[in-house]
């Protein structure tokens, strides 16, 4: 099977990304490292490995084993959990952004921080202890995920009371008002945008979108291009914005991994330039030319659960649920 393909992909914290995971087998050999023997996406890599847990200090280890034996080109995280470990170990081939910048990504406080730095739009953010300067305001996780324990305060009282309820140290923001986007963005290992494919969030669960549209929205596609090459991000990079209509647009998000709405990139792309597939040709030594702005859009994507039966022995049965 390894020989059927030019390189080697490794895929880290699979979990149900079955969507992403499938989508690299059509390009690459490709490996999914996940140590939950029930991780769904696994089983549509040709090699699946259980590596020991991020924080083990054989972790690295474990995976330049796996680049080694066979010759992986490329690393690419599908959580964040193990990013800032990828980005601070620089013999793996890790499409991920410096480690500096993976490290303050995963802080939304420092993201908010670092992107006013930089001169780009972020809402109105405050730390516990500081009035924010309107409500209704956002308390969320500063290191959150998956909209875990985001709420929504619309006085002081209802902040003060959310800001003592969550359990871990959390930021106030402005609560946007407007249309959310997300825009799904690709980088080279030299920080170049190679393109950046926008899209609403009509309906989400668990932070990750499942109703949108591709658009054609020419400012959406710049802001992210400026953004990802300011960061310096190298590989995939999602960055969510609001249209505010009272204070325009605002950066709510910014994450340097794979969206949740994988399949809208997915299906925007031109044909040879879905992601996936870029990743593969670059993790093969190609140098690819950025084409920022060139997809496919208008067209509107749904998402849904599906489910794979294993045997005993952890084995794919590939029995339909047709009865």
């Amino acid at each position: 099977m390894r020989e059927q393909f030019p390189t080697a992909v490794l895929l880290t914290g699979v979990g149900k990304r079955h969507d992403i995971v499938s989508a690299f087998a059509r390009h690459a050999f490709t490996i999914a490292a996940d140590p939950n023997p029930l991780a769904p996406a696994q089983y549509a890599a040709h090699l699946r490995v259980a590596p020991p847990r991020i924080d083990d200090p054989g972790y690295v280890g474990f995976l330049q084993a796996l680049v080694d034996e066979h010759r992986v080109g490329a690393v690419v995280p599908l959580t964040d959990l193990d990013i800032h470990v990828l980005a601070a170990a620089p013999q793996l081939p890790a499409f991920v952004a410096p480690v500096a910048v993976c490290e303050a990504m995963f802080d939304k406080y420092r993201t908010h921080e670092t992107l006013l730095e930089l001169g780009f739009p972020s809402p109105p953010t405050v730390l516990p202890g500081t009035e924010p300067e309107s409500y209704p305001v956002i308390v969320k996780p500063r290191q959150g995920s998956g909209a875990r324990s985001i709420h929504l305060a619309r006085n002081a009282a209802q902040a003060a009371f959310f800001v003592d309820y969550v359990d871990e140290p959390v930021m106030v923001q402005r609560a946007m008002g407007g249309h959310e986007f997300s825009i799904d963005c690709l980088s080279d290992l030299d920080g170049r945008c190679l393109n950046a494919i926008p899209r609403s969030m009509l309906e989400s669960r668990g932070g990750e979108s499942i109703k949108g549209q591709v658009l054609d929205d020419p400012e959406l596609v710049d802001l992210a291009r400026r953004v990802a090459e300011a960061l310096g991000f190298r590989g995939p990079s999602t960055i969510q914005v609001f249209r505010d209509p009272e204070i325009g647009i605002g950066i709510t998000d910014v994450n340097p991994r794979f969206g949740g709405a994988f399949p809208a990139p997915m299906f925007a792309a031109h044909p040879g330039r879905t992601y996936p597939e870029l990743i593969a040709r670059m993790a093969a030594g190609e140098r690819i030319e950025p084409h920022v702005g060139e997809y496919r859009h208008g067209h509107y994507f749904t998402r849904w659960y599906e489910q794979l039966e294993l045997d005993a022995e952890l084995r794919p049965t590939g029995r339909p649920m047709d009865f």
